[in-house]
């Protein structure tokens, strides 16, 4: 199958020598190309160029994007995507001045959705599940991570990884699986909560592993959570495992939780509202993606991560969504992009590699996505008409994507 997608306005995120991920004052870089036309041969980018190059060739399919811009789809390397209830009416405490900690402390928060998801099915849970895929892909993404977390029983937090290995299996989109048993305390392990680490290595782990279920392995090492002792115990027996880390860090307090997502290897640590200068030195030189969640932040009013402290420093930095339903109910990556402007202060050209080759790099695959480039997995979408691509972060609320393409097929 071949596909042309030609008069394109402007072709965004070009890369003609690819790189995993952009880093500093690179991310300040982005290549466009006017008046251009895109070439998909088999679900991958086989060509792009100026239409004043385009050969005469014959085609399978042909798209006219005269008057719109086509750029790579979002990843979205932080989600919670399978979940069984919404939690509004811990919205409202907040707005009367409950704190997220408060909440978790009375039983509310992740606890809230683990007792629903442990009442819901299978089935029910996969429906919920699939429907949201379906939202974020016409939101214009196109891989997404995909943690568990929302069981932290072994039964259910093995429920939660089927249905993540159901998504992938039936899905378009590149999904990316993440076990984290290690989301919070159950009430019943409330100051002995080394026995429920104890549970997570010795059960849990093994059983994920011997079912293929996580291509990750996650900790919620933060203030009221876990420790970073607790934490390195099961990265460590997450690695035996074949599970690479990542880490919930930093969103309460300065927790230990970046440089402990460092020691042992993490390809992200996620969050990092609480940074200082010993967690960006910390950060440097290493394999480890920063990523900031702004729809966190925006939801429970948390500090603002210091996105460009960390830029000017040298650092990359990547953007996801964390959505879910307790402190970031919104699946809305071109929203994320608006945050990452808006409220961090970043470039659109540092917004849009934050949120889609930087994101790639954190789930592992930005060899494949994340940017427009030969050989890569055709994974793009058409806006509508647009005078520019920086009205994508600029026109925030509106969904500016009027059509996307999955593996090159159009969806």
């Amino acid at each position: 199958m071949r596909t042309l997608v030609k008069n394109i306005k402007e072709l965004v995120q070009v890369e003609y020598q690819t790189r995993l991920r952009v880093c500093g004052k690179e991310m300040s870089q982005m290549q466009t190309i006017k008046e251009a036309y895109l070439i998909v041969e088999d679900g991958k980018i086989s060509d792009f160029g100026p239409m004043s190059e385009l050969k005469e060739q014959t085609f399978d399919k042909e798209y006219d994007a005269t008057g719109r811009m086509v750029f790579p789809t979002f990843c979205d390397s932080h989600t919670h995507l399978v979940y069984a209830n919404s939690r509004e009416l811990e919205f409202v405490d907040k707005i009367r001045g409950l704190s997220y900690e408060e909440i978790a402390k009375r039983g509310g928060g992740i606890l809230n959705s683990a007792k629903a998801t442990a009442a819901a099915s299978e089935d029910e849970l996969y429906d919920m599940a699939w429907q949201r895929l379906e939202d974020v892909m016409h939101l214009g993404t196109g891989a997404i991570e995909v943690k568990s977390g929302y069981g932290l029983t072994t039964e259910s937090e093995l429920k939660l990884l089927r249905v993540i290995r159901r998504l992938k299996e039936n899905s378009p989109l590149t999904i990316k699986s993440n076990f984290l048993g290690a989301h919070g305390i159950p009430m019943e392990y409330r100051g002995h909560q080394e026995d429920y680490v104890d549970l997570v290595i010795n059960e849990m782990i093994p059983l994920v592993a011997a079912e293929g279920l996580a291509d990750f392995i996650d900790v919620f090492c933060d203030q009221g959570f876990f420790t970073v002792k607790d934490t390195e115990r099961i990265l460590e027996a997450g690695i035996k495992n074949g599970m690479r880390p990542k880490i919930h860090a930093n969103e309460m307090a300065v927790s230990g939780g970046v440089q402990v997502g460092v020691k042992y290897g993490a390809i992200s640590v996620d969050h990092l509202e609480q940074m200082g200068d010993a967690e960006i030195e910390c950060l440097k030189d290493t394999e480890t993606m920063p990523t900031i969640l702004p729809g966190c932040a925006f939801f429970l009013n948390l500090p603002l991560s210091p996105a460009r402290k960390m830029i000017d420093a040298g650092l990359p930095v990547a953007m996801a969504s964390d959505y879910n339903p307790g402190t970031s109910p919104s699946n809305n990556m071109q929203l994320i992009l608006s945050m990452a402007c808006i409220r961090y202060r970043l470039t659109p050209e540092e917004a849009f590699n934050a949120t889609t080759i930087n994101t790639a790099y954190a789930m592992g695959v930005s060899d494949i996505l994340g940017s427009i480039a030969v050989g890569k997995t055709a994974n793009f979408y058409i806006t509508k008409p647009i005078s520019s691509y920086e009205y994508m972060p600029y026109a925030y609320g509106e969904n500016k994507v009027e059509s996307v393409f999955i593996k090159g097929r159009r969806i």
